[in-house]
């Protein structure tokens, strides 16, 4: 290789792939910091002339979204068990991010592994009642990752071969994943005792995966937390994750550097589908207790604009998920207090989303912020 090659690869990896439309490489580091805080902020303004224009104080809503979401421990707890499948699902697009990669069906994914979770706690009951619970629920959360895992790295498949845009073809894997669910949970795998809402068979009350000694956050929570440390130091701190940057970079670079992008591209998606998976896992093994309909709850959408307004950085996701679901926490309060739709807290989140996408612009172009980090 020669050394100047070695130095382009080099600038290229320093910065997550711009080619996916995050701008790294033209930034600072307080830049990342303050333009989504400013997103964020113009966000809520306009949410609130926006319920201003329905008679309704933007005070008085901002103060019972903040204690809706953190006032009360009730409410850190409600806010803390949102925001782990929260976690993983952001995961979902920022892996591949990376890569220049933009996926969002880690609701598919999430889907997915919620049904290969079930799937595997049913057969072992069935075939192996004597197994204990925590071999279950290993098995569980290896199901739920490897069937999460394939299913993202289809569309990385398609990406890579077939020269399928991954955005669109993650998206329609959503509608597929959810067919495939909903046709098992009214068919084949339907409990009949399930009259009103179709379900599958309950797991069993000893495999749920419980809470948190002392609090009512079930262990989703940690597993959110060690997947987002786990992927932070894959990516910055391996010779794996410099590879990854550096083909998200640039591919021509990368091959010319000797990297295998297919490879690459194959187990980074297969890994971000195993965190959206894992979500679905918890899901059914620490809230719902088998899988239906209620699964698709919009945790995989939701993750999208976390990970956007983290920058796609594995541990910025963790702050961004907790503030997000606290957010999503806080409509119930606001519709009992302000006589607001529990929906319009997705209202919000749509806003927030488009302006975080439009300050994508702002990045490089504020001399204020220029060379400082």
């Amino acid at each position: 290789m020669s050394s100047e090659v070695a130095d382009q690869a080099n600038a290229i990896a320093v910065a997550p792939a711009a080619d996916a439309g995050f701008p790294q490489r033209h930034g600072t580091s307080i830049e990342y910091i303050l333009i989504p805080g400013a997103a964020l902020a113009v966000a809520l303004v306009v949410f609130g002339i926006f319920v201003a224009l329905f008679g309704k104080n933007p005070l008085d809503l901002y103060f019972y979204m903040y204690y809706g979401a953190f006032g009360t421990w009730f409410s850190w707890q409600n806010t803390l068990t949102r925001a782990a499948p929260l976690i993983l699902t952001a995961l979902c697009t920022a892996l591949p991010a990376q890569l220049g990669m933009v996926i969002i069906g880690g609701e598919g994914a999430l889907l997915i592994g919620a049904l290969s979770a079930t799937s595997m706690a049913l057969a072992m009951t069935f075939a192996m009642p004597w197994a204990p619970p925590l071999v279950v629920q290993v098995a569980m959360a290896a199901a739920g990752m490897v069937g999460g895992g394939l299913w993202i790295m289809l569309s990385g498949g398609l990406r890579q071969y077939r020269g399928v845009n991954e955005t669109i073809s993650s998206l329609l894997l959503v509608y597929i994943a959810l067919a495939i669910l909903n046709h098992l949970v009214e068919g084949p795998m339907r409990d009949p005792a399930s009259l009103n809402k179709p379900s599958t068979r309950e797991i069993g009350a000893a495999n749920m995966i419980g809470s948190i000694p002392g609090t009512e956050v079930h262990w989703g929570l940690v597993f959110g937390l060690i997947a987002a440390i786990l992927s932070y130091i894959l990516i910055y701190r391996t010779t794996f994750g410099f590879a990854a940057r550096v083909a998200g970079g640039n591919i021509r670079a990368a091959k010319i550097v000797g990297l295998s992008v297919g490879k690459l591209i194959l187990t980074i998606c297969f890994l971000a589908g195993a965190c959206a998976g894992l979500a679905g896992m918890v899901e059914v093994a620490a809230v719902q207790g088998r899988t239906n309909a209620n699964l698709a709850a919009g945790y995989g959408f939701t993750g999208i604009l976390v990970a956007f307004l983290a920058r796609q950085n594995p541990l910025a996701i963790i702050p961004v998920a907790i503030l997000l679901g606290g957010i999503s926490a806080s409509g119930g309060l606001l519709q009992r207090r302000l006589d607001l739709p529990d929906a319009s807290v997705l209202v919000l989140q749509g806003i927030i989303f488009v302006f975080v996408l439009a300050s994508d612009a702002m990045y490089g172009r504020i001399g204020l912020l220029r060379g400082k980090s």
